[in-house]
């Protein structure tokens, strides 16, 4: 067999069910395929340090039955090499000083960054390859290619919702749920669209790049009185963490001292968006004589290294396999992508944004059929809430207000 190089494998950023899948695929197909292969343990962490003794040799025995399992083998971190030149030259030293000619990378869009880097700093001389991976679906894939990771997250999560709707029908309350997902909302409408959430927010649908906190509340205690008015006094509302990034910076003062990861992106988790809200409606509807209790739930780590389904541990392994099959064929600097049942690569360039020099970011469309249906099954505020005076007043009963009341506080939810 025609000894091909040294590959190494590395995860970056945050887990995904996957990755197990990835590595076992891609460490199989290259030793049968005459590489040899390393593990990296945790990302760029100990390369930047110039640390190699945190690379092991993986062999196929010992990946041959983890493609099923959540979690990472080697780990994962989100050390940014891309911050300096020292930085990224450690790595490659310390790659070089191994042997490695080809790396993968798995990761989202910050580990993509880095990944070109490499194959940029080193001139090819270390050929890399990334395979996308985030639980958000954010990455720059074609429109029908979703990230692995997210079905499985997608799937964990509406069954999570699922039971809190039982619950909150069972105990007549109602849970404010934030959905993981950075700046995109898919993860947050995929979960709330599949269980039949009482409704979803996401930041997408406004077009204002800023909107007001109390614009969130609004409509979130409209969906709580509306709901009231047709005789339900319970329901899920999921929020999608991206909406954090919609909110007026003067409300975010209080955030300057939140923790950022190494990428300087806000830790979202620690912001608690449905604690706040819960605060803001339970505050407002217990000024006018409502009782309500109102649970905050927060569900993202739940997610990222549950078991593969079977669509994730399936399509990781194709991932994996073409991975390699990319680095056989001379190939470098690139994502790897399956569309329509083959292998096309997409280079880093592709997915750049121009403007901002950083991986792009795809959002969810408002415009898209699959919102407007989203959109047709929520309970929320509409336009035709306001048509008909009698149901107006109805919903300001509902809401302890007078229909003028109600008109004045809500009526621009209906424009």
């Amino acid at each position: 067999m025609t000894q091909q190089g040294k590959l190494a494998i590395l995860v970056g950023g945050g887990p995904a069910p996957g990755i197990n899948a990835v590595i076992s695929a891609a460490t199989i197909e290259a030793v049968n395929c005459g590489f040899s292969v390393f593990g990296v343990q945790d990302g760029f962490k100990w390369l930047v340090k110039q640390d190699a003794a945190k690379v092991r040799p993986l062999t196929i025995e010992a990946v041959s039955r983890i493609h099923l399992s959540g979690g990472s083998i080697l780990g994962t971190s989100r050390e940014n090499p891309t911050k300096s030149p020292v930085s990224m030259q450690a790595v490659v030293t310390t790659l070089e000083s191994l042997g490695i000619t080809h790396l993968v990378t798995i990761g989202g869009d910050d580990t993509a960054l880095s990944s070109s880097t490499v194959a940029e700093f080193t001139q090819n001389r270390i050929h890399t390859v990334h395979v996308p991976k985030t639980i958000d679906n954010d990455l720059p894939l074609p429109k029908h290619i979703p990230t692995f990771g997210f079905q499985t997250a997608r799937h964990v999560g509406t069954e999570l919702v699922r039971n809190l709707m039982e619950d909150a029908r069972s105990t007549r309350r109602w849970y404010f749920v934030v959905a993981m997902g950075r700046k995109a909302g898919h993860l947050a409408l995929g979960i709330g669209k599949a269980a039949g959430a009482t409704l979803t927010l996401i930041g997408e649908e406004f077009d204002q790049d800023i909107i007001s906190f109390s614009h969130i509340c609004d409509i979130v205690e409209g969906a709580v009185i509306k709901r009231r008015a047709m005789d339900r006094r319970y329901g899920v509302a999921v929020l999608a963490e991206g909406l954090i990034e919609k909110l007026d910076p003067a409300e975010l003062a209080e955030l300057q001292d939140v923790e950022r990861d190494d990428h300087g992106h806000i830790r979202f988790a620690e912001i608690d968006l449905a604690r706040k809200v819960k605060a803001e409606v339970q505050g407002r509807l217990s000024q006018r004589g409502i009782r309500l209790t109102i649970t905050n739930k927060n569900i993202g780590y739940e997610l990222r290294c549950a078991d593969p389904i079977s669509f994730d541990a399936e399509y990781c392994r194709d991932l994996g396999f073409a991975a390699i099959k990319f680095l056989l064929g001379g190939g470098s600097g690139a994502m790897v992508s399956i569309q329509g049942g083959k292998l096309v690569p997409i280079s880093f360039s592709e997915i750049r944004d121009q403007a901002t020099g950083k991986t792009a970011v795809r959002l969810v469309n408002p415009d898209s059929e699959g919102f407007r249906v989203a959109r047709e099954y929520m309970i929320r505020l509409e336009k035709a809430d306001f048509e008909r005076q009698s149901w107006v007043e109805q919903l300001a009963i509902a809401g302890n207000l007078t229909a003028d009341e109600f008109r004045a506080k809500f009526g621009y939810l209906g424009k």
